[in-house]
């Protein structure tokens, strides 16, 4: 397995909850929010991120009103 590159997807992570300890362990936030139900943060537009609902509801949602 490659190593990982934390720091880099901590770069590119969109996640603003601070007090993340996955922040940059991409497998580790996926599966945490799998186990959940949930999606991780980088699947969200920037507003919607903001609101910390990762449902799949919610993603579902706000890719219907972008295509409106």
């Amino acid at each position: 397995m490659r190593d990982c590159t934390v720091e880099q997807n901590k770069a590119e992570c969109n996640c603003t909850y601070e007090p993340c300890s996955r922040k940059g362990v991409c497998c580790q936030c996926v599966s945490y929010h799998r186990r959940l139900g949930e999606l991780p943060a980088c699947f969200f537009v920037e507003y919607v991120e903001r609101t910390y609902d990762r449902s799949i509801e919610a993603f579902i949602k706000s890719y219907q009103k972008r295509e409106q």
